[in-house]
Parts: structure tokens; sequence; C-alpha cells
């Protein structure tokens, strides 16, 4: 079947794999680095409690089968090894059955620990890696021409991730009609990055710039890519810039760097073509692509009814394996920041004269006076969810107390998710939370002051709370906690 291939894709293939390896190192680094405090067996969401009352075939997992924190820990940095080896060149040097293993391999780990994160892995980029990682499998290797099939259910992916986000912004928030999204935005997305600050600050105008062009990348040019070269290309380029735009402009895990990934399969340059066309593909992997191919078709009917619904759904899964899945992104924009502070103190009672000191997290904003760092395309979980959590308790209510918990123990893991620790020798005895109002200050205000942010008070979110005596860490890890205020 001379249509099956195209040759003039293989510099495409080769970047979106090497790029897609690296995005999974990403995702497993993250994974292994973070697991033990957030789902671990003395986690705030622990796995054994979760397959416990949950089913495999509504969330099919290896840690349904067998969960300790060492097989976790074992299969996240077996994962990061295997991407490590795929991102440099290990499925071109291996033959095409053994390459498909190895992609198919890296979906299922990282399929194993999406199906158990609950709350912590309940963002749209999962999904859309493990969407996207099972399409890898069936896009070859060195040994063949990239599969057209797949190369455009690829382009069906990144159409649906853009698009998808173009519609929500349409059908949500006023502020993207009349253009004034980007007033707010770089302020109180989720997690700011060390330039926010100044794209904030840039003028009203090219902020209307900014959303007006946002439109244009997200509802025209997805529909670009199923037009003949050179024009898909070039729209994908194009969505490749303004990818990097929000690469620069904020901290939104890999979301940015794999819709990127996914824009460079369907970049084909004219002069990409290898010198020497590779050899016809092996009828039983067409076959396979073939049927691949039509099992992906009839799993879009669900999201593709959804972009055309009034009721359209942002990051859904539609089945347990992630196959083809909704996206979108800020449907709607929060006009004032709020954060979470939470505090501790070594005092026993607490009173108008009481010393507390603030816990600083990783990623999301607490100084005043620090910039906001770069993590993308690393992922920070309580971070994000700390920000989820101070636009509604509701958001913290599984697992907020069991992480004032673990700070009263001076809980290794969890402090390792942490930037500082004011309690380094003693466990504090008593911690709260508040909720402040942040603003990003002005120009003057940062000369004056050297603060990046500007806030004040708003409310209690958790009144000091404490550990009962009997619950207090010893020698020895500290047994289950019973909080007690």
């Amino acid at each position: 079947m001379e249509w099956f291939a195209d040759p003039g894709y293989w510099l495409g293939r080769l970047v979106f794999q090497r790029l897609l390896a690296v995005m999974y190192l990403v995702a497993f680094l993250a994974a292994a680095r973070q697991f033990r405090a957030l789902i671990g067996a003395r986690g705030m969401l622990p796995v054994p409690d979760f397959v416990a009352r949950v089913p495999f075939r509504a969330s099919p997992s290896v840690f349904q089968l067998h969960y300790s924190d060492r097989f976790f820990a074992l299969w996240s940095w077996g994962g990061a090894l295997l991407a490590a080896a795929v991102a440099l060149g290990a499925a071109d040097a291996v033959p095409l059955w053994a390459s498909m293993l190895m992609w198919l391999v890296l979906w299922a780990l990282y399929l194993s620990i999406v199906n158990v994160g609950q709350t912590w892995y309940s963002f749209g980029w999962e999904s859309l890696l493990l969407e996207t990682g099972m399409l890898a499998v069936f896009l070859g290797n060195a040994e063949t021409a990239p599969p057209v099939p797949v190369l455009f259910l690829l382009r069906w992916v990144l159409f649906r991730v853009e698009f998808g986000a173009g519609l929500i912004k349409m059908r949500g928030d006023s502020c993207w009609r009349d253009l004034t999204c980007l007033y707010y935005h770089h302020e109180t997305q989720p997690m700011p990055g060390p330039l926010s600050w100044f794209f904030h600050h840039l003028p009203r105008p090219l902020h209307r710039v900014e959303v007006a062009a946002n439109h244009v990348a997200q509802l025209v040019l997805p529909v670009l890519l199923f037009t003949p070269q050179p024009i898909a290309g070039w729209a994908a380029f194009a969505m490749v810039v303004t990818q990097l735009w929000l690469v620069l402009s904020g901290n939104f895990a890999w979301l940015n760097w794999l819709t990127v990934t996914l824009a460079m399969s369907a970049i084909s340059p004219s002069w990409s073509r290898p010198s020497a066309p590779p050899p016809p593909s092996p009828l039983w992997f067409e076959i396979v692509v073939l049927v691949a191919t039509a099992l992906v078709v009839l799993l879009s009917y669900r999201p593709a009814r959804n972009l055309v619904s009034r009721e359209q759904r942002m990051n859904t899964s539609y089945e347990s394996l992630h196959l083809v899945n909704s996206y979108g992104a800020f449907g709607s924009i929060t006009r004032v920041r709020r954060e979470i502070v939470v505090e501790g103190t070594a005092d026993e009672v607490t009173g108008p004269g009481t010393t507390w000191h603030a816990y600083e997290f990783q990623g999301k904003p607490g100084d005043v006076r620090r910039l906001p760092r770069q993590f993308a395309p690393y992922h920070l979980r309580l971070d994000w969810l700390m920000w989820f959590a101070a636009l509604s308790p509701a958001y913290a209510r599984a697992w907020f107390v069991a992480f004032v918990e673990r700070l009263l123990e001076n809980d290794r893991d969890t402090l390792r998710l942490l930037r500082t620790n004011p309690f380094p020798d003693t466990p504090p005895a008593q911690v709260r939370a508040r909720v402040f109002q942040y603003r990003f200050t002005t120009w003057r205000e940062l000369r004056e002051t050297g603060a990046w942010w500007h806030r004040r008070e708003i409310r209690d979110f958790l009144p000091p709370m404490a550990l009962s005596p009997l619950d207090r860490p010893r020698s020895g890890p500290p047994g289950p906690s019973r909080p007690s205020r």
C-alpha cells in the first residue's frame, strides 16, 4: 500500500518520539519523587485504601494486584530508566516489534500510576500523555516510514487539545469574548513563573492582542492541520510558537511541551526526506496499524460529540484506559488570586502573642519577596492542588487534614514536597492555615519594597490544629494520628 507511509515525515517523527520520551521521563520522575507523601502507604490519599474500594475494571492498575511503597518506587524508577533509554534512541536501535513493545510498556507503566493517583492525577495532561503514548506504539521506528493513518490520528489529538480549549473559552467566561481575560490571568493562574509578573504588566492593548491571537491559534490553526502541506506544517509551527509563549508566561506542567510534541509530528519540511527510502512496511505492521486506527475512530465518537455540545466538558476520559479523551483549559478566569498560607507554632497554647512560622512551598506563592520559579514541565502536584483548595475548600476536603497531620509529625516525605520547614528539629505543637488575597505589586511598589506580591488576610482556612499527646511522634516512625483542636 503506497499510500500507507510517507518518508517525508521521518524527521517530524524523530523529534516527536524523542520529545515524547522526555515527557514520559519527567512524568515518571515526578511520580517517583512525590508519591510517598501523596499516595504512599502513609500518604494523604493512600493507594491501599483506594484499591480496597475501587474495582480493577474501573481503574486497571498493577497496584490493584499488589502495593508497597518499595514496589511503587521500583515501578516509577523503572519507567524513568526506560523513558531515558527511548529518549536516547533505544527504540530505533531494535527491531520494529521490540520498539513497539518499548512504547507499549511505557504506556502501561504510566497508566498503572495514573489509575491509582486519585485527585493528584486528575489533570488533563495525564490523559493527554497516555493517549499520545498509545498512538506512539503504532508510529514505527527507523525501520519503517511513518504511517500516514497514525500521523493523522496525532493531528486529531492536537486538534481536540487546541480546538477544545478554544471552544470552552468562547462558551465560557465573557472576558474571552471581550478580549480582557489576560488583564487577570497572568496574576491569577495556578502557578506563575519568573516572567509572569512582567507579562502581567504588559500594556492592556497588548493583552487584548494576546487573547485575539489565542483565538486564532485555537480556533483557526487546528482546522488547517487537515489541509495539504505545507499549509498544515506551517499551522503546526505557528501552534508551537504560541505554546512556547505560554511556556514563558507560566507553569503548566508538561501540557505546553506535550502540545509542542504533537505539533512536531505534523511538520514535514521539504529538505527532510531521508537520502535512502526506508523498506516497505511489513504486512503485519500495516494490519495492526489499520486495526488500531479503526478502534480510535470508533472511540472518537463521544469526544467529537463533546466538541459540538453546548454542555462541553473539559479534560474528560470516557474509558479507564484513557485512549481517546476530551480536553480544554481555562473556560473561566479567576479575577482575584487567593492563596492558603500554612503556619506552625511551638506554643502549646495560642494567643495574641503567639509566633507563627510559615511553611514555604516549592512553586506556589508564599513569601511576597520571592520571585516565582520555573518548574514546568515538572509537575508540583501539591502546589497545584493548593491553588484549587484556595478557590474552594471542597477541593481539599479529602486530603488537607491529613497533610496538616503530617506536618505535625514532621513527616520526612511530606516535608520533601516543601521548600522550607520552619521546625527542623522538633515538630510544631500546632498548625493552622489562613487564606490571603495576593496581587502583583506595581513597578513602584517593587522598587520601594523589593516585593513581587502584595497580600492581605481574608479568613481562616483551618483553625489551629494539634495532635493528641498519644499521637505525637517519639522515636521511630509515628503511628496513625488523631487530630485534636
